[in-house]
């Protein structure tokens, strides 16, 4: 068995001898029939999946608390141990962190964190390979963080769910590393749609964060695996909107200037998430000194604070969300609710938890937005509708703000309420909080992650030309022929040419200058010429393309285009001496990443006249 030494050992089981050639194997691996088959069976898979893990989920926090949802239950008992009184918020967290956490510590360390860097990762860098056990730890470990109060998503582990199932599916079948992608995307795709009710959102959601494209094939087929998981969720979970809220409605056209406002406000506000999570994150790395695996027990007392004071932040806190929506809040309530889960997540994130930042994102910005029409109600109370439809719109603007997937935001709040009402102001909101986002952070929720790794992920799903746009052809370039002086005559210079591996050789004056090469097929074509005695090389001296030591390659395969087979010069900044040769293998070494020239080689710059000898 041969293992690739790129793959984590966690893949390692997975390394098995190839299957025997056969006709269906070959036909799901190449054909449009057979990537419909398996869009079909992720959807399903993924579909599955989310009725599972929604079931986890209300296993765990019944257990641990005593409740289906303790976040409205207020400071009240836990049933299963009475005698600990609202102190049982406490340990809950605890308890859930000595079991998940070394769960993730030793099957699954991708479980950990929120998912969907994870699942970008693993698309734009590793073909769309995914340990096929992440399917089961990340199912449990995040079952039992949000069981035990942990507040955080279940958007984001399923997503990470459906896409291991989906990478699983296409390695077994040993799908080519184009379609494996492809079939990522559809897990993804299944794990939103039947999670949220979602059949439209899940298809964007997974071509806009985790494909970044919008190809025709590939959109087919994660739109049938959406479809196949939405119809299977709304066999087990019903077909009803996500959120049951009153209707909204526009009261003047003068309104859509305080949306735009709002766009500002909690586009901004979702920025500021993206930054509290990571610090704290941050701060959490720095603070603790044990092993990974107890992390999120001893973490959980922390957290257990917290759902102390702010019993409203345990698990995802969507009842908490639609009583903020419907009015039930006051302003300083709804501020309270909006800073506490900031806290509450990142301190979930940085303790080692495991869950998404999708549906927190969602719940700050209902609540900021709610906050905002709060107060424009109160300065126009005729001329405004309710804060809940600014809380609204407010949750697609902070996501928008957060993750800059500005498609996602508005047909995930469109399908979350079924509110046609909200979409021309929740566009308005979404686009410009999504602008404020570039203009504030370069980075977005889920790419700062990968950054942070030193992952570009701009650059790898640009593909070839992404690398070659970060490599300096220094690092590539091979040694310098052996130039001649500009004054050597052709029949002195014939060997040397003819000899050197590139077909020319640079040419350099008495000072030592570059001043152009010289090519074997000039020499030969003057030889023939019987008047060419008292030609010197200076006479059939031509200048390539310059090159530079500070080009890319991106920028030197023009210049490569024009000299088939001889390869180019690399001169200095000033351009008077050669310190190195640019060859179109050297190019081709770096696309793949098998260049192996050392550049301390490459870096002889031309030697002085008369140090070079000729015959």
């Amino acid at each position: 068995m041969v293992v690739r030494p790129s793959e984590a050992p966690s893949d390692r089981w997975w390394s098995l001898p190839l299957p025997r050639p056969t006709p269906w194997r070959e036909w799901l691996r190449e054909s449009r029939g057979g990537l419909v088959v398996l869009a079909l069976a992720i959807g399903a898979g993924a579909g599955g999946g989310a009725i599972v893990f929604r079931w986890l989920i209300t296993t765990f926090t019944k257990i641990l608390s005593g409740h289906e949802d303790y976040s409205t239950a207020g400071r009240v008992l836990n049933s299963h141990v009475p005698f600990l009184g609202p102190w049982f918020v406490v340990l809950a967290p605890v308890v859930a962190g000595l079991i998940y956490g070394p769960l993730v510590y030793r099957f699954a360390p991708e479980a950990r964190g929120h998912g969907v860097p994870e699942v970008m990762y693993a698309v734009a860098e590793r073909g769309g390979r995914i340990p096929p056990q992440v399917t089961v730890v990340k199912a449990l470990a995040s079952a039992l963080c949000i069981g035990g109060g942990g507040s955080v998503g279940r958007e984001g582990p399923i997503v990470q769910i459906g896409s291991a199932w989906g990478s699983s599916i296409g390695r077994f079948t040993r799908m080519p590393e184009r379609r494996l992608r492809i079939l990522v995307a559809c897990g993804a795709a299944g794990g939103i749609a039947a999670t949220f009710n979602a059949p439209i959102a899940g298809p964007f959601f997974a071509m806009e964060l985790i494909l970044r494209d919008f190809a025709a094939e590939s959109f087919g087929a994660v739109v049938l695996s959406s479809v196949t998981a939405s119809v299977i969720g709304r066999a087990a979970l019903g077909n009803e909107p996500f959120l049951d809220l009153p209707a909204f409605s526009l009261h003047s056209g003068w309104e859509y200037g305080a949306f735009a406002l709002l766009g500002v406000v909690v586009g901004a506000i979702g920025v500021g998430f993206t930054h509290v999570l990571y610090r704290i994150e941050d701060l959490c790395d720095w603070a603790w000194r044990g092993p990974e695996w107890l992390r999120p027990a001893a973490g959980g007392l922390l957290l257990g604070g917290v759902l102390l004071v702010l019993p409203q932040m345990y698990g995802v806190g969507y009842p908490v969300l639609g009583n903020a929506i419907g009015g039930h809040y006051a302003l300083w309530m709804l501020t309270v609710l909006m800073v506490g889960k900031m806290l509450a997540t990142s301190l979930t994130i940085g303790i080692g938890g495991s869950g998404g930042v999708f549906a927190p994102s969602l719940f700050i910005g209902a609540m900021g937005g709610t906050a905002f029409g709060v107060v424009v109600h109160h300065l126009f109370p005729t001329a405004t509708a309710a804060p809940g439809m600014y809380g609204l719109i407010g949750m697609g603007a902070a996501f928008a703000g957060s993750t800059r997937a500005a498609i996602t935001a508005v047909l995930i709040l469109f399908e979350l309420t079924g509110e046609y009402s909200i979409i021309l102001p929740l566009m308005l909101a979404v686009v410009i909080a999504t602008g404020t986002s570039r203009v504030l952070s370069k980075e977005t929720i889920y790419t700062l992650k990968l950054t942070r790794r030193g992952v570009d992920l701009d650059a790898a799903h640009a593909g070839p030309a992404g690398r070659l746009d970060r490599i300096l052809v220094t690092e590539v370039m091979e040694p310098c022929p052996e130039p001649i002086a500009d004054d050597t005559r052709i029949d002195d210079a014939s060997r040397v040419v003819w000899t050197s591996a590139h077909a020319m050789v640079p040419i350099i004056s008495a000072d030592g200058r570059y001043r152009g090469c010289v090519s074997a097929a000039a020499v030969a074509e003057t030889l023939a010429d019987t008047e060419s005695a008292d030609t010197t090389v200076a006479d059939l001296a031509v200048l390539p393309p310059t090159i530079t030591e500070t080009s890319t390659l991106a920028t030197a395969l023009d210049a490569l285009t024009g000299q088939p087979g001889t390869g180019v010069p690399v001169v200095n900044g000033a351009g008077d001496t050669v310190i190195g040769w640019l060859t179109h293998s050297a190019v081709l070494g770096a696309v793949h990443g098998s260049n192996t020239v050392d550049p301390t080689r490459a870096a002889q710059p031309a030697v002085a006249h008369g140090a070079v000898p000729l015959p």
